[in-house]
């Protein structure tokens, strides 16, 4: 027998072994002062690319305002205790009902949390007669919810249509048997490669298959489509997703999270998702906050033109200059290189140190061995001399990679 806190001091996890030389630098860096392209990291001013503030709406003072003003009126407490009991008001009514007809669907429920939203989703949709076909890249939290899930699951290969008919062929004759029905969850733009789900493909299959669609569309939301109202519309499929999620952690620049759909599912979600049954209400400044940021976003095209002026002239700069990009088609902007942790680390040491920039590192076992994933995230607050200074500054640190350089020195001592 083993005492569990001995087990886990011996198993510290994929990234947890590297928590000794990674902390307070790789991983649990600390970013300070306003939230924009330029924050102070270990007392130094950096060129920021790494937080989903997509359309620059964390420090726009109509914003900063109306979060002050709520704060000063309501408090952080009230409303007290959940919804379903004592924590109901007009205002968590008026952003469902606006954030509902922003997304093109009959009604929306309000979450608490993007990651807890999207678990508990999936935790009251599905029964175990039923069955889920997902993505084989779908973010952690659809993961998540799949553990809960007590019947079958198929997956298929990322944004493979074959794969995913034969997955919807296997579902078939399962639910023939189980009188179940079967849900399909995809991403409307996947937030590590930014390539965006096929929707438009997906949603044909439903000739051919009888199943409902979940889309997650986190990143999507706000920076994708004519009006912004995310991937579905960028597709022209609004009215075929049967289920619309996204959080305000990105382009909103806020917390909480939605659920878009048909009145009587959002009204099953409302009396049947413990997550929010069981949990406080969204405080009223994050509420009136939700407000003006969705409102910002309804108005905003100007913002969202000048973001997509910096993702297409950094996408377009980097390609023209070798660096391999993936499939991207959003603002998401991975750029890949090859190497092992220890070409990733003094990249990124380099960077930091020498350049004065800041951005996220993916290694395994994120991604396979032997490659390494820098993740840019361009916003509307971004200018193209920031564009170019980054793109010179990767032009230099790819040479040095691919000279050797990265493989046998120490940038920096930082620790």
């Amino acid at each position: 027998m083993m005492d569990i806190f001995e087990k886990l001091k011996s198993d510290k996890g994929a990234l947890g072994q590297y928590q000794k030389q990674a902390h307070g630098y790789f991983m649990f860096p600390k970013l300070e002062g306003e939230i924009g392209p330029r924050m102070k990291f270990r007392g130094k001013e950096v060129l920021n690319w790494s937080l989903n503030n997509y359309i620059g709406l964390a420090n726009h003072p109509e914003v900063r305002e109306a979060d002050a003003k709520a704060a000063a009126e309501f408090g952080m407490a009230y409303p007290m205790g959940a919804r379903m009991m004592s924590g109901q008001t007009s205002k968590h009514e008026e952003l469902e009902q606006q954030l509902a007809a922003f997304v093109g669907k009959p009604d929306a429920f309000l979450l608490n949390f993007g990651y807890q939203g999207m678990i508990s989703i999936i935790d009251s949709l599905v029964d175990r007669n039923d069955v889920i076909v997902y993505d084989a890249e779908s973010h952690a939290c659809i993961m998540d919810g799949l553990r809960l899930h007590t019947g079958k699951r198929f997956v298929f290969q990322h944004n493979n249509m074959e794969s995913l008919d034969k997955q919807l062929m296997h579902a078939t004759r399962l639910v023939e048997k189980t009188g179940g029905g079967i849900l399909v969850i995809t991403e409307g733009v996947f937030g590590m490669a930014g390539d965006l789900g096929k929707l438009d493909e997906i949603v044909e299959r439903k000739k051919n298959f009888n199943f409902r669609l979940l889309v997650d569309d986190a990143h999507g939301f706000g920076t994708m489509g004519k009006t912004g109202a995310g991937t579905p519309e960028y597709f022209g499929v609004q009215d075929q997703i049967d289920l619309h999620f996204s959080t305000f952690a990105k382009a909103m620049a806020g917390f909480g999270a939605f659920i878009a759909c048909d009145e009587e599912i959002c009204n099953h979600f409302r009396y049947n998702m413990r997550s929010q049954t069981y949990a406080k209400s969204l405080p009223m400044p994050m509420v009136i906050g939700g407000l003006k940021r969705l409102e910002l976003l309804r108005n905003c095209n100007d913002l969202r033109a000048n973001l997509w002026k910096v993702v297409n002239h950094l996408q377009n700069g980097l390609k023209e200059h070798g660096f391999d990009i993936g499939n991207t088609n959003s603002p998401v902007t991975p750029v890949y290189m090859k190497g092992g942790v220890a070409e990733a680390t003094n990249v990124v040491m380099d960077l930091r140190e020498n350049y004065n920039l800041f951005c996220s590192m993916v290694v395994y076992p994120v991604i396979p061995k032997g490659q390494i994933l820098l993740r840019l995230i361009p916003t509307a607050v971004h200018t193209i001399e920031d564009v170019e200074y980054t793109i010179k500054a990767f032009i230099e640190i790819k040479k040095k990679l691919d000279d050797g350089k990265y493989s046998t020195t120490q940038i920096a001592n930082v620790f």
